[in-house]
């Protein structure tokens, strides 16, 4: 038996082509390119236990879109650990900058860009958090960004499915985003809420 931590290597068998025609040679057994040194597929190996920091690090040669999201990742750790003091200084630098205890201290100007889908998910409790906790310096968003993120401080929206049809639905009073249902009820708290300020902003 192999044991769970050990893996087996096989040669691989040597083909044999002496009975197989040129044109399929040339075009099938295409001699590969030497890959020595580059990134290797390999997920996290969870026998070495729960590293959250070891397992985001490997998403950037899993694969596929796990790949993108290591990326972002690493990006996203260069710009919290950035420091003006990691650049040389300018030859038109502002004097304030050419002090090495401001350029120590001068940090990253931190965007979160989102979309109105991203508030009416769970992806709002993420912002919320990065918020909350300064991690984000300016948010830049749409007006359905801002709405839908003050209609979920009134109502939830609900899991549902990307199949259902939008003539069933609007005859429930309810409405689809992507495999989100947001009742009507939810658009008429909104409303409710917001048009007597926009009352009082025309009277002003």
């Amino acid at each position: 038996m192999v044991e769970a931590n050990k893996t087996t290597e096989t040669k691989p068998a040597e083909i044999d082509n002496t009975n197989v025609p040129a044109s399929l040679t040339k075009n099938v057994y295409v001699e590969s390119k030497d890959l020595t040194g580059g990134e290797e597929v390999r997920g996290y190996d969870f026998n070495k236990g729960i590293d959250y920091e070891a397992l985001f690090a490997t998403f950037r040669h899993t694969g596929f879109q796990a790949t993108n999201l290591g990326l972002a990742i690493e990006e996203v750790n260069k710009m919290i650990k950035w420091r003006l003091s990691d650049e040389p200084v300018a030859e038109d630098e502002e004097e304030q900058y050419k002090d090495p205890e401001v350029r120590k201290k001068t940090r990253c100007t931190i965007y979160l860009g989102y979309t109105s889908n991203m508030a009416s998910c769970g992806m709002r409790e993420y912002i919320r958090y990065l918020c909350q906790h300064k991690m984000v310096d300016q948010i830049v968003t749409t007006c359905g960004g801002i709405e839908e993120d003050i209609m979920k401080c009134m109502a939830p929206c609900f899991i549902g499915d990307f199949a259902l049809k939008g003539a069933d639905l609007r005859e429930q009073g309810l409405n689809r985003i992507g495999n989100l249902i947001v009742p009507n009820k939810n658009y008429s708290l909104l409303e409710s809420w917001f048009l007597p300020l926009v009352q009082e902003m025309f009277k002003e």
